[in-house]
């Protein structure tokens, strides 16, 4: 069986790697005209992904890229402490959860997939593709195609794929939130190496983190009308006195770092409601093209490396690619529906307007202790997946 693998993302490399040992061939294409080093800004790779990623033999580049971050605690604007709750689970061997850079995790699955032999092909944008019943043709941007048994995407949020498998299909949601972020040495924060400080602010969201090299990795989430950015449009700088006004009057002293951190451009974060259909015939949408989830429950990297392991067993098991893509349809959607539903939840908190700051600082503590605590979130990290 010949797989095609549209995006070379994080999940369409460790898709490729999973097909490999069970003994399937991938081929990836890729959009981007060389490759998304550089593209985006950092990102949590919980326990559970490490662990799907362990059953690649990937896990320790990425822990050795990152920075351990077990742990998260939760404040309001004015400083009173909300609560404490795990970033994770640790594994068996004692492995926690892993913060790295986005560019960093892109380029550890591309290369580990390239020392494999998985061949990538960049600058093939995907228009559309003609299922025969017996195979698949991709036709791209350029005027090329491949052909294969089966196509798998694995190209984001905004999936072609998608568009053109259901296009009828929900489109992404807009949270009511962009994201920025930025890395800053010797950033002046307060804080334990490996703990996330989360900061429902009055005007925005602040969250950070230091590393044992004493830099200050940080985000924001600041609340805004789709579209609504600052001229001129796109310009990273146009950001920074926004930033520095959002936490102005937050307890956190977070305008000192604002102003010479460097900034990572900004992006509005989206989620996929619940999607009628995941695959047709040989098609079938994986990771954020299938279940987008916002990254404020940092999981969105680990479910596409679930979802790869879990694709190649369907895949190994059952030849027949409908058998196959039901199966794996079945193993898969309520657990990541969940995901996206619970992360959405979080997200909501951090948009909530001056009604619903008060009522967030009243009931926090008793969300976090009814289930964030580490017994309730035992379904979301402990979750093994394996290719047998």
């Amino acid at each position: 069986m010949k797989v095609l693998i549209i995006g070379c993302g994080i999940g369409g490399p460790l898709t490729a790697m999973a097909l490999q040992r069970v003994g399937l061939d991938a081929e990836i294409y890729e959009a981007y005209g060389d490759s998304a080093v550089g593209v985006g800004s950092f990102l949590n790779v919980a326990s559970n992904g490490l662990d799907a990623l362990r059953v690649l033999d990937a896990h320790k580049a990425v822990m050795a890229a990152g920075i351990p971050t077990p742990q998260m605690v939760m404040w309001n604007g004015n400083g009173k402490r909300l609560g404490e709750v795990p970033n994770g689970m640790a594994l068996d061997d004692g492995t926690v959860s892993h913060t790295i850079q986005r560019s960093d995790l892109y380029r550890v699955v591309r290369d580990t997939a390239l020392a494999r032999e998985i061949p990538i092909t960049f600058g093939k944008r995907l228009v559309s593709f003609d299922d025969t019943g017996t195979g698949v043709t991709a036709h791209f941007e350029d005027g090329t195609s491949a052909r294969g048994d089966v196509l798998v995407a694995a190209d984001g949020v905004h999936s072609r794929t998608r568009q053109v498998l259901d296009p009828g299909a929900p489109a992404p949601r807009y949270s009511g939130l962009y994201s920025l972020g930025g890395l800053v040495k010797d950033g002046g924060l307060p804080g334990e190496v490996g703990v996330y400080h989360m900061i429902f602010g009055k005007r925005a969201f602040f969250g950070y983190t230091v590393a044992q090299s004493g830099d200050t990795w940080w985000f924001a989430n600041l609340p805004r009308a789709l579209g609504d950015v600052p001229a001129p449009a796109k310009s990273v700088e146009a950001w920074r006195p926004l930033l520095v006004e959002a936490f102005a009057d937050d307890f956190i002293a977070a305008s000192d770092l604002l102003t010479r951190t460097r900034i990572d451009p900004a992006v509005p974060i989206y989620d996929l409601p619940p999607l009628p259909l995941w695959h047709r015939g040989r098609v079938i949408l994986t990771g954020d093209a299938a279940h987008a989830t916002s990254p404020s429950a940092g999981q969105g990297a680990s479910m596409a490396a679930e979802d790869a392991i879990v694709l190649a067993r369907c895949l190994s098991t059952e030849r027949d690619p409908g058998w196959a893509f039901t199966a794996f349809e079945r193993a898969r959607r309520e657990r990541v529906e969940r995901v996206v539903a619970y992360s959405r939840q979080i997200s909501n908190n951090k948009a909530a307007g001056p009604v619903g700051r008060v009522l967030r600082d009243l009931m926090m503590p008793f969300f976090l202790k009814r289930t964030a605590s580490q017994t309730n979130l035992t379904w979301l990290f402990h979750h093994h997946v394996d290719l047998v």
